[in-house]
């Protein structure tokens, strides 16, 4: 793990809100010089501590209309198991987000189509005919008040 300092922290947030500022801007905002606040970035990006840049983009601009999270639980606990599925979320850009979880089942997907058709099609016709999958509940997402992911 990496040790951060005030300046480190006060750096993530600035770029974790807008990863476009210049390194001037970002500078003044935290208190730097360029020279020291650049060198600062660039440990922060060889350690990982920031492993790339987003955009943020508009769903609807691009033609998404219909998000759900799901959680899935598989018929195997085993590793083959896990490791089929995974590549199988990999592969289906429908899945923008797969994390491995705890609790009553083992997956929670962020799932963006263009409408409930396009919905149905990936519930049915690709998660549900996966054969490690045993146990799908979706829930569908009416709005977000509050979303700072990248």
């Amino acid at each position: 793990m990496t040790d951060l300092d005030h300046l480190d922290e006060k750096i993530l947030r600035e770029l974790s809100t807008d990863g476009r500022l210049s390194n001037l801007a970002l500078a003044e905002r935290v208190g730097l010089s360029p020279s020291a606040c650049l060198r600062r970035v660039q440990a922060l990006e060889k350690s990982g501590v920031i492993r790339g840049y987003r955009a943020v983009v508009s769903p609807e601009k691009t033609g998404i209309g219909f998000t759900a999270y799901i959680t899935v639980g598989l018929s195997q606990h085993t590793k083959p198991a896990q490791e089929a599925f995974e590549r199988a979320m990999a592969a289906a850009p429908q899945v923008r987000e797969c994390h491995n979880i705890t609790g009553p089942v083992e997956y929670l997907l962020r799932v963006e189509v263009e409408d409930l058709v396009a919905y149905k099609h990936f519930h049915t016709e690709i998660l549900g005919a996966l054969p490690q999958v045993r146990r799908l509940t979706s829930f569908v997402v009416m709005g977000s008040p509050k979303d700072l992911r990248a």
